[in-house]
């Protein structure tokens, strides 16, 4: 394509064409070409997608923390010294999974059914800022636990706090969108999205006059239970045997041979069991979108995602985190960092950028939740004039997060030279499954014995992944080798 030719003197021009000239004077050089039209397009992006930061950028990254009190003040080594690798840092990242309010002057209500309203006092907020955590992300399946009201309120908290968060917002944009960080080595970008219980508090989009609702970044997933062709076909033979009114709301002409809707469950035939995952095209290319957009307008672009799938018993990634991930990196993302599970997933390397599956818990005091709801009371069958918050808490726990699996996981900085990571380091973290309720939940460095085992389970996480990670005196390290420019051509 040709924009102008520029054969005459501008002033020797039709007055319309002359105006046009002067528009390509102004927006291109001279001799715009096909070519450079073509270079503006192509090259210029990949190096606007490029990872900028100076040499030696450190990012800390840790898991979810569910904060209910202030923590910054415990004075122990192995609390302090976990504080001080997030505060000499570059930046450092983690999921805050909660509402931060006073419930004594709240005045919106609770919006959680059935399950746990995860709160903390709004003094959290500057006690993580001075732990070192500088970027967090906000969405996920407890943003709006306390309503649209508890969610304003704590974006509003971590505004004064100085934190920069993602992933929430009064419309589908505002949560979509990317948020910054300058530090001097760099702007860093964040794109926070969930996928679990995603119905729960999507903002969605306006349209026309009907103005969008706030929310959280939503990728809403549709999920395929596995089964063999024989089971497929027995599951055909129940849902058939079922009355004709339900038959006739399963819309049995849109099925595929080889798939059927049972009871809210859709089942699809495979040669293995487990569970397959469709991701919303309209979220994911939103979502691509916001990362691509954030990292030309950032040196480094962290995409991060709170996700359940398939259940908080798997330590093995769903199979759509795993495009979902490669998807952000070739987007622009230089990180991807995956939460949710509560307990700790492989590391994969894509094209030189690291990708943490989950990076399970850093701080998790549910034990310490209080006040309660009546309906979280109702949903275990307990009475709340005869059991205290505390006490229902220790059910809850026993029910869901009965062994230090829970409470042991990584604080993992990664150090960036010449726009690539060229070292991961992995610090193993004790949260005291064994201590009393006040101390239980609160991150210290682990044991010499614990952090053996910690990251042994990691390397067993990460060996599927082709990820090797040796063990240096109780710190697991992965050494990413240089892309080589053949290498860099293949990414693109």
């Amino acid at each position: 394509m040709k924009i102008w030719s520029v054969n005459l003197p501008i002033w020797k021009m039709p007055a319309r064409a002359g105006l046009l000239a002067l528009v390509a004077v102004a927006f291109f050089p001279l001799s715009v070409s096909g070519q450079a039209v073509q270079t503006a397009t192509t090259e210029n992006p990949q190096k606007a997608l490029s990872c900028s930061v100076s040499d030696g950028f450190t990012l800390a990254a840790v898991g979810d923390m569910i904060v209910a009190q202030p923590i910054s003040g415990i004075q122990d080594e192995g609390f302090t010294t976990t504080s001080r690798i997030l505060r000499e840092a570059d930046a450092a990242f983690g999921n805050i999974e909660e509402t931060l309010i006073d419930m004594r002057h709240f005045k919106g209500y609770p919006q959680a059914s059935g399950d746990i309203g995860l709160i903390g006092v709004p003094e959290v907020a500057r006690d993580l800022r001075a732990m070192g955590i500088r970027l967090v992300s906000r969405a996920h399946n407890h943003s709006t636990d306390f309503g649209i009201e508890g969610m304003r309120q704590t974006d509003q908290t971590l505004d004064e706090a100085g934190i920069v968060h993602a992933g929430t917002g009064e419309n589908r944009g505002l949560a979509r969108a990317a948020r910054f960080l300058d530090t001097p080595k760099g702007r860093v970008g964040v794109v926070s999205m969930a996928s679990s219980f995603a119905s729960f508090s999507p903002a969605t989009a306006e349209l026309g006059e009907v103005p969008g609702r706030p929310g959280m970044s939503a990728l809403r997933t549709k999920m395929w239970a596995l089964v063999t062709p024989e089971m497929l076909e027995n599951l055909k033979k129940i849902r058939d045997a079922e009355p004709k009114a339900y038959i006739e709301s399963t819309s049995i002409q849109a099925e595929k041979p080889n798939q059927l809707d049972l009871f809210d469950v859709s089942y699809r035939s495979s040669d293995s069991m487990g569970f397959s995952y469709d991701m919303n095209p309209i979220d994911l290319s939103e979502i691509l979108a916001s990362i691509r957009q954030g990292k030309e307008n950032s040196d480094f672009m962290i995409a991060t995602i709170h996700t359940h799938e398939p259940g908080n018993w798997s330590d093995t990634p769903p199979d759509f985190l795993v495009k979902l991930a490669h998807d952000a990196i070739d987007a622009g993302a230089d990180e991807f960092i995956g939460h949710g599970p509560h307990q700790l997933r492989g590391i994969e390397i894509y094209k030189g950028k690291p990708i943490f599956y989950s990076m399970g818990n850093f701080i998790f005091e549910v034990d310490q939740q209080s006040p309660l709801t009546r309906d979280m009371y109702e949903t275990f069958e307990q009475d709340p004039l005869k059991v205290s918050d505390h006490e229902f808490a220790e059910v809850y726990l026993k029910w869901g997060f009965n062994s230090e699996i829970w409470y042991q996981s990584v604080i993992a900085v990664s150090k960036y030279e010449q726009g690539q990571v060229s070292e991961i380091r992995l610090y193993p973290v004790d949260l005291g499954f064994r201590m009393r309720g006040a101390d239980r939940g609160v991150p210290r460095m682990a044991s010499p014995a614990a952090a053996q085992a910690i990251l042994e389970r990691l390397q067993k996480l990460s060996q599927p992944l082709h990820t090797d990670i040796k063990i240096d005196h109780n710190v697991g390290i992965i050494r990413v080798p240089k892309a080589s420019k053949a290498d860099d051509l293949r990414a693109q």
